[in-house]
């Protein structure tokens, strides 16, 4: 039996605020328009020849209550002034019949760029050791793109990032998501 492989995916993020919990996550998901949505959490494989699309179009392919694999970064606080960060990388592979990787950061006191540069240097590197290429962990993350980029092996990197900062009295919930889809 054949499994089922998605053959989109498509970029959102959100951040939501209540005074509970649950209600907070429910309005970042609504702000990144998966609200509706049963949302199963995978891990963290682009499959070979899965194309990445607009938001916009991804959305037009959902149906309300649909079950719906997705890979998704989140971060909540009820921390007054608490920085928060959730943010999905994506490495795609220059050979499209290899499969890429996404990737999720979760994070308490990462600003919007040190979270977007976690996440995709975290994608490049899982598939980087899959391509074979060995990079310094210890540099920067502009250093190492260059040198993943340069090998002819992952042609694209990117992220979706969504911060925020928790408020009196209510909690914050920030969301990051790639939505894998099969049509």
């Amino acid at each position: 039996m054949d499994g089922l492989v998605p053959t989109k995916v498509f970029l959102t993020k959100g951040v939501g605020r209540h005074r509970y919990q649950l209600k907070s996550f429910e309005e970042a998901l609504r702000q990144a328009g998966v609200a509706q949505q049963n949302l199963v959490q995978v891990s963290s494989i682009l499959p070979p020849k899965c194309k990445i699309i607009a938001l916009e179009n991804g959305l037009k392919l959902l149906v309300p209550g649909q079950i719906s694999y997705c890979v998704m970064a989140r971060s909540d606080t009820n921390e007054h002034g608490r920085l928060i960060a959730s943010s999905i990388g994506i490495a795609v592979p220059k050979n499209r019949n290899n499969w890429g990787y996404i990737s999720e950061v979760h994070s308490h006191g990462m600003n919007l760029q040190e979270a977007a540069d976690m996440s995709e240097d975290l994608a490049a590197d899982m598939l980087g050791t899959t391509l074979g290429l060995e990079v310094d962990t210890n540099k920067a993350w502009s250093e190492k793109e260059q040198v993943y980029k340069a090998s002819g092996l992952i042609i694209r990197t990117s992220n979706i990032t969504q911060t925020a900062r928790g408020q009196k009295g209510l909690w914050t919930t920030t969301v990051a998501i790639a939505m894998l889809l099969f049509k």
